[in-house]
């Protein structure tokens, strides 16, 4: 089971050299998890970025994966790896739903890089 986290979406359907790259590591539908502050981080960014019709397939997509919404277990989870690693509120439910649900998270963005359970693909420098 793997989790996906915003970043590695974005790369990915972006179709940049990184989401190219990460495109192998992004799991079956199947063992895909989505957790719905992820919907909520897509659908705010593409529909910004893109379009609505972006957003709206992203979501599409997304429905066919197992979708995890917050419950108290992952939110005082999320609590936890807040405080113990200084990630925002996002971000810690992100990684929270992955460990709850014995999943690993695969993401581009720095502050995860060193958390156990991560697949870790590293932005290009600037």
């Amino acid at each position: 089971m793997r989790v996906v986290d915003t970043s590695a979406w974005l790369e990915w359907l972006g179709g940049s050299k990184l989401g190219r790259e990460l495109g192998g590591a992004l799991p079956a539908v199947e063992q895909w998890i989505v957790p719905t502050i992820v919907q909520y981080e897509l659908t705010r960014i593409l529909a910004r970025s893109y379009s609505d019709e972006a957003a709206e397939q992203a979501i599409g997509f997304s429905i066919g994966c197992r979708v995890v919404p917050i419950d108290t277990r992952i939110a005082v989870q999320a609590a936890g790896f807040a405080r113990s690693h200084q990630l925002a509120m996002a971000d810690a439910i992100i990684y929270a739903t992955a460990i709850e649900n014995g999943a690993d998270l695969l993401t581009c963005d720095a502050h995860f890089a060193n958390l156990p359970g991560v697949v870790y693909f590293p932005k290009p420098s600037s």
